[in-house]
């Protein structure tokens, strides 16, 4: 009865935002490097920060938490409405990350790797943003990840903002998880979904001192890590918009659908994660399985990506 409670809360605070999102024309209309060919509501991933919100009401969140995610949701959602200068979304989601770890820190001393979280989560942030291009992606991977995240004892307390999280998921996925999408998550629902999850994978990485669970992130970590160099490599602009990602050409030159691609990513991480929990195992920092999941990963990676469009796979700028 309390999850169902739970659920037509953001349910309905979902289908509020829709209907303002309509009257004030917060929508995405597509251009040449869209994956998708009607206006369409963008921003509806603000469910994920009202789950966090109702999360800390409920007392199963921590402020710094709730109020880092919603100063994140606050500004995206104000840039995806009309596009802000690069100083105040840099400036809030530094508060934001900082929040996040001063959260994480607590009964701990983080020292010196305080700098290097800030990278990394920012880093992972944008890194989330740039995969959110196409129907299902995002949605789908987050509850790929969130419902790993839940069986893991190491996030037992955690337990219940997963659980929350991963219903806002489920809304949000009826209107987004189709072929001609109602909504998308935007700026406030991709950042929001990249901070918490990043949030809970420092928690797991911290609490347990094994950075493999970092695998869990694996296939997002790969096609963004590696689009970013290819496109440096070739001296491109990374921060202009680009349809470069593996996933974009599977359905922009290869012409899957949206759909296909978005359940492959999402199954094929269920599969990496479920290898490592129950297989590999990760009681232990298993050193040699790391390496050779990594020695075939990223083969596999760059013959997906010049089998799905072999001219763009040229590292040579000249």
């Amino acid at each position: 009865m309390y999850y169902f409670i739970v659920f037509l809360l953001l349910l309905v605070a979902q289908l509020l935002y829709f209907f303002i999102a309509k009257k004030f024309s917060i929508i995405d209309k597509p251009n040449e490097r869209s994956s998708h060919t009607k206006p369409t509501i963008r921003g509806g991933g603000v469910v994920f920060v009202l789950a966090v919100i109702l999360a800390w009401i409920l007392g199963v969140a921590t402020w710094p938490l709730a109020l880092g995610i919603l100063l994140v949701g606050i500004v995206s959602m104000v840039d995806d409405i009309r596009p802000l200068h690069q100083l105040p979304r840099i400036s809030v989601h530094l508060l934001a990350t900082g929040l996040l770890i001063y959260d994480i820190s607590q009964g701990t001393s983080l020292g010196l790797w305080i700098p290097v979280l800030f990278f990394l989560l920012i880093g992972w942030t944008n890194l989330f943003n740039f995969m959110d291009g196409i129907n299902g992606i995002t949605v789908l991977y987050a509850l790929v990840t969130l419902l790993t995240f839940y069986q893991l004892p190491a996030l037992a307390s955690d337990q219940e903002l997963i659980v929350l999280v991963g219903i806002s998921c489920l809304i949000f996925a009826w209107f987004n998880v189709r072929k001609k999408a109602k909504s998308f998550a935007g700026d406030v629902g991709s950042i929001s979904m990249a901070m918490i999850l990043g949030y809970l994978m420092i928690k797991l990485v911290f609490i347990t001192q094994n950075p493999f669970y970092l695998f869990f992130f694996s296939l997002y970590g790969i096609d963004a890590c590696m689009t970013i160099f290819i496109r440096l490599s070739k001296k491109e602009n990374i921060f202009k918009p680009h349809r470069t990602h593996l996933y974009q050409y599977l359905v922009n030159e290869k012409g899957y659908s949206h759909l296909s691609v978005s359940i492959s990513y999402a199954v094929l991480q269920l599969m990496i994660n479920i290898i490592w929990l129950y297989g590999i195992g990760m009681e232990e920092i298993q050193w040699l399985a790391g390496l050779i999941f990594v020695g075939i990963l990223i083969p596999v990676y760059f013959f997906l990506r010049r089998y799905a469009h072999p001219a763009k796979i040229n590292l040579d700028p000249s």
